[in-house]
């Protein structure tokens, strides 16, 4: 499996762009709302890049809430914020939702062969809007409780779990994807506090993908996480002792832009510890690393094969019809 992951321009797979996903340093595909029609033509697209290269990751944002590409014939995910409220704070029952939650999420998806969602957000709800909902909370004792949870309902529909953004974009107000958001605060504050979720569920093997944030925290070092062989190689892999697959997050958001073009942020990236690098909206982009970016000759250490889909944990998901439904009509009660 290997470095670049990349995106698509619409409803069908292209010449062009059916020649890239040929290219041995592509390893994957996210999907975003242009691609998506309905479910029937959702399922044709995606067999049509399986013809091309069976074994690539097929990645969606379908977090829930605000961030959901695929709507029509799909269930409402509720945000991961409005559990805990819809649940009168009773974190015990918000537990329960939480997993069906992440059950339903999953199995819906995986139901169409797409491997995974850049899911769940464990991020402290603080003063970012552009976090804001997608975190559980604003008390990270209770994000990493409920995000347990919804992954061990990914998990029981055969999905893997990626954790994001670490080490943590709730307390920074700037939007990564437009701006260069700086933290202040020191290492002992993030340690104790942001982190938490991700020290919780590294520890126990729960995550099996991290995707940096776009943040820099500028009391520790100079480079956004993303770029930071402090933050991915000294802290997430020899602290935290985390064994998975380290995503990068859009290489086209404004809080990449520090890196240079295409090529600096693909090679400051994988040089700071990323294994797989995200380069969306942006085909331009994806040509440049495709034709002028050397590649490391190996492949990454941490390989993205870990997190396709499990077809025999998906058959026996959906079978489970009964809670399929129940499952749907929980989120319908959460909604509101």
């Amino acid at each position: 499996m290997s470095y670049l992951m990349m995106d698509l321009a619409g409803l069908t797979v292209s010449e062009l762009e059916t020649e890239q996903l040929r290219h041995p340093k592509v390893g994957g595909i996210i999907l975003f709302t242009r691609n998506f029609e309905n479910k029937n033509q959702l399922i044709e697209l995606v067999k049509d890049v399986r013809r091309i290269r069976p074994e690539l990751l097929i990645a969606v944002d379908h977090e829930g809430g605000r961030v959901q590409r695929f709507r029509e014939g799909f269930s409402l995910i509720p945000a991961m914020g409005d559990i805990l409220p819809a649940a009168n704070m009773d974190l015990t029952l918000a537990k329960q939702w939480a997993k069906e939650c992440g059950f339903l999420m999953a199995i819906e998806l995986l139901a169409c062969d797409i491997d995974l969602s850049f899911a769940p957000v464990l991020d402290v709800n603080g003063i970012s809007e552009v976090i804001g909902k997608r975190s559980f909370s604003p008390n990270p004792a209770h994000v990493s409780a409920l995000a347990e949870q919804f992954i061990i309902g990914m998990n029981e529909a055969g999905m893997a779990a990626v954790g994001k953004h670490f080490p943590g974009h709730g307390s920074v107000a700037a939007d990564s994807h437009i701006a260069m958001p700086l933290d202040p605060r020191t290492k002992e504050v993030i340690d104790a506090f942001d982190m938490l979720p991700f020290k919780q569920l590294i520890g126990q093997k729960q995550l099996q993908g991290v995707m940096p944030a776009h943040v820099v925290y500028s009391a520790i070092d100079p480079n956004p996480a993303g770029f930071s062989s402090y933050w991915l190689q000294t802290v997430l892999r020899q602290q935290l002792a985390f064994d998975g697959v380290i995503f990068s997050d859009d290489l086209g958001m404004k809080g990449a832009s520090f890196a240079g073009d295409y090529l600096g942020r693909a090679k400051a990236a994988l040089e700071a510890g990323c294994d797989m690098i995200l380069v969306c909206n942006d085909p331009t982009g994806v040509n440049a690393l495709l034709n002028e970016f050397v590649w490391p000759a190996d492949e990454p250490l941490h390989t993205a094969l870990a997190l396709k889909g499990q077809p025999e944990q998906v058959c026996q998901a959906l079978e489970q019809q009964a809670r399929i439904q129940a499952a749907q009509q929980l989120v319908s009660q959460i909604n509101g």
